[in-house]
């Protein structure tokens, strides 16, 4: 009965690829077969490109910089980012953050990195949204890679206005410049951490937030995000 249930509501309320908005068969969930094995990918974790890890030279002392897809304007990663962000879909993020964490197991990262956090948003921008992306995509990474996961050591203390809106890095900086703070230092002194956000674009948010854990005592820093733009 629940079967048929389940079946009955995908005819009148069919399930469509995040990406490229096709109906799911039975067997997919959240993306096509075709957009699993075309999306995109940096490969960044098994040849580093200079075009990623520039983002944070001179500017943030930075162990490793690890991206999932490439983002392009209109493309296909780009659809599947506003969905993770904007379409209250928690377990998409999981999803994406543990596909990506199955990747990544080849480099032994759980003995390289003691824990792994999300960028966190203002309480008021979560409440506005439902939930932190980047929390979720933390949390499907630590699953997949065995390292544990804190989503409180950082807390975003101004309701700022979005870093989409401000095209320029510099503009991006100011407008977060200052507002992440570490609520323990006890559990940032001397652990190597993986800071998670959905997409790396200027870096600006991902800098200020990771030398709020590096003036903490934060021995080192590794930045996991699911897409970057390059």
């Amino acid at each position: 009965m629940k079967k048929l249930f389940h079946h009955l509501l995908n005819i009148i309320y069919p399930r469509t690829c995040v990406s490229c908005e096709t109906v799911l068969n039975a067997s997919e969930k959240h993306l096509c077969v075709n957009c699993l094995y075309t999306l995109p990918k940096t490969d960044s974790h098994i040849l580093p490109t200079d075009l990623i890890e520039r983002k944070f030279w001179g500017k943030l002392n930075v162990k490793n910089t690890y991206s999932f897809l490439k983002f392009t304007k209109k493309g296909k990663v780009q659809k599947l980012l506003h969905a993770l962000k904007y379409k209250n879909k928690p377990e998409l993020a999981e999803y994406m953050g543990f596909w990506y964490g199955t990747e990544l197991k080849a480099l032994e990262l759980e003995h390289r990195i003691d824990l792994i956090t999300g960028v966190p948003l203002h309480k008021e921008k979560e409440r506005i949204r439902g939930y932190n992306q980047a929390n979720h995509l933390a949390k499907g990474l630590s699953e997949a890679l065995k390292i544990p996961l804190d989503t409180e050591i950082l807390k975003r203390n101004t309701f700022t206005e979005s870093q989409t809106r401000r095209s320029s890095r510099f503009g991006r900086f100011k407008n977060i410049e200052g507002v992440f703070t570490v609520n323990d230092r006890s559990k940032v002194e001397g652990k190597r951490i993986a800071l998670v956000d959905d997409v790396l674009t200027t870096g600006a948010t991902l800098e200020v937030a990771g030398a709020a854990l590096l003036e903490s005592g934060c021995s080192e820093i590794y930045i996991i995000t699911i897409a970057s733009a390059y």
